[in-house]
């Protein structure tokens, strides 16, 4: 295992930002790491990187248990934090060796810096500081800075927040394709990108994990709790009267005559809109059944 996380706590004075986590990231995986703000999500990923103590529990990083002074830990991480602090006086290349200084690991620096910038598309741009680079290409860069020393595992912190739509699609490029050959552990707010990039699914919600599940797998989740269904009337119904059908929750009327019905089980609910329909003189327009995806998931298990 690349990452082992064994009953993780962390409090901060007397708040628990993580209470209880467990969880373990194969060599080689993808996993993104989901929450809403203030879930625990950087908290947990500064703990495995050294940056921070743990409260109590423990974690291993390729067999190694971290802790907030260990270099050798450093060694295996590439680490981008969520606000990426660069030093906007310096210019890429100047930074990225400067960067590279923190490591001593055998490797070429000249030509690893070289592979870097050329990796993360950063070629036309290395001769410029780093504070006249859009945020696309300073993003760039705080992804170079953690791959600089070719570590085993990259822990990214939302790496694409304020980029924009061709800016995370090219982020998100460089994720997979640095997937190919290091295990990595990213957080987002964007549900594309992790069924885009990812291999697995954590998502934390009040410090504690909702879920883990391999993101083929992830879907069957809702399906065993929730179902939701779009159904057209050629009346209106009562929303009341929607909510008297057996294991209806919650009910939405989208436009004229349109309902989303949201049903807990997994037992089909649309014979009862049917049997609904007849006892009420309704005709049912039209009726279908949504299929789950990752937003829903995500908004089902930290809406609670």
């Amino acid at each position: 295992m690349s990452i082992v996380v064994r009953q993780v706590s962390k409090l901060y004075g007397e708040q628990k930002a993580l209470d209880n986590v467990s969880f373990e990231v194969k060599t080689g995986e993808i996993v993104a790491f989901l929450g809403p703000n203030g879930a625990g999500k950087s908290t947990m990923m500064k703990i495995i990187t050294g940056f921070i103590p743990a409260s109590s529990g423990s974690v291993f990083v390729n067999g190694i248990e971290t802790t907030t002074d260990n270099k050798e830990i450093r060694e295996h991480i590439g680490y981008l934090p969520e606000n990426n602090p660069l030093y906007p006086e310096m210019y890429v290349r100047e930074y990225l060796g400067f960067a590279a200084l923190f490591y001593k690991n055998g490797i070429s620096f000249k030509k690893q810096i070289d592979h870097i910038i050329e990796v993360t598309g950063l070629a036309p741009e290395q001769k410029k500081k780093i504070g006249s680079l859009s945020k696309g290409y300073r993003q760039r860069v705080g992804l170079a800075q953690a791959l600089i020393h070719n570590p085993d595992i990259l822990i990214l912190d939302e790496a694409t927040t304020g980029l924009d739509p061709n800016q995370i699609v090219e982020i998100r490029n460089l994720i997979k394709d640095a997937g190919k050959e290091k295990t990595i552990m990213f957080s987002t707010h964007i549900m594309q990108e992790a069924e885009a990039v990812c291999d697995r699914i954590i998502i934390i919600n009040n410090g504690r994990i909702m879920a883990d599940e391999l993101k083929g797998n992830i879907y069957s989740i809702i399906k065993r709790q929730l179902q939701v269904v779009h159904v057209g009337f050629d009346k209106e119904p009562a929303e009341a009267d929607l909510l008297s059908i057996a294991n209806v929750v919650k009910v939405q009327k989208l436009e004229k005559d349109q309902w989303l019905i949201e049903a807990e089980g997994e037992k089909d609910i649309r014979p009862d809109i049917f049997s609904f329909a007849v006892a009420n003189d309704l005709t049912v327009l039209s009726l279908q059944k949504e299929e789950s995806n990752l937003e829903e998931v995500f908004r089902h298990l930290t809406n609670r």
